[in-house]
């Protein structure tokens, strides 16, 4: 099958449009792709910004994280993020600011990006990420599930009330959001216009 014929086929990813023309390659194409996923989202997870009065840092994961489950889909997002984590817990510094293991406060968020990388995948092959509007949608329920998870994992490592965690794990995190949710409503149906021209 042709890449042209993948990048229109129902349920399709934009990993899909990357040509594979036998099984074998198709798995070394998915395995190369996870690996460099978890790779970009621990080199994302360096660009960090400390937040005055959290412990949690503005980092570039979260976005990482979401748009590979746009990009990749729920399978391969889910083995991406979960090596990402599993690597991490065993040691391998590419957690915010080069950290590793499950003592930081801010580690239900990474177990959040996993969970919603997955969902925001299975959400891309319904179409999730082919408008401006499903986009958007798409990358705030992802964005939700981070902050679900990641909120109350912070007040119960730290001990703050959930109103403390949400003023420190929630509140000063909200712009940057809406910031990245903007340029992935521009940057995943501009990836598909691109696509549907080549095909």
């Amino acid at each position: 099958m042709s890449s042209a014929a993948v990048s229109i086929r129902p349920g399709a990813v934009l990993a899909d449009v990357l040509p594979a023309s036998t099984a074998t390659r198709a798995r070394l194409r998915d395995a190369a792709l996870v690996l460099g996923g978890a790779a970009l989202t621990g080199a994302a997870a360096q660009l960090a910004v400390p937040v005055p009065g959290s412990p949690v840092p503005v980092t570039g994961q979260t976005f990482a994280a979401l748009l590979l489950g746009a990009g990749f889909g729920a399978r391969r997002a889910f083995l991406s993020l979960g090596l990402y984590t599993v690597a991490g817990v065993a040691g391998m510094p590419w957690f915010a600011d080069m950290s590793h293991g499950t003592a930081m406060p801010s580690f239900g968020y990474i177990i959040g990006m996993l969970i919603a990388a997955t969902v925001v995948g299975a959400l891309a092959r319904r179409g999730g990420d082919r408008g401006m509007l499903r986009t958007i949608g798409t990358m705030a329920v992802g964005t939700a599930i981070i902050y679900a998870v990641g909120v109350p994992y912070l007040a119960l490592a730290t001990g703050m009330s959930l109103t403390q965690a949400l003023a420190a794990g929630l509140v000063p995190f909200l712009i940057g959001d809406a910031l990245k949710a903007a340029l992935a409503m521009g940057a995943l149906p501009a990836a598909w216009k691109l696509v549907g021209k080549r095909g």
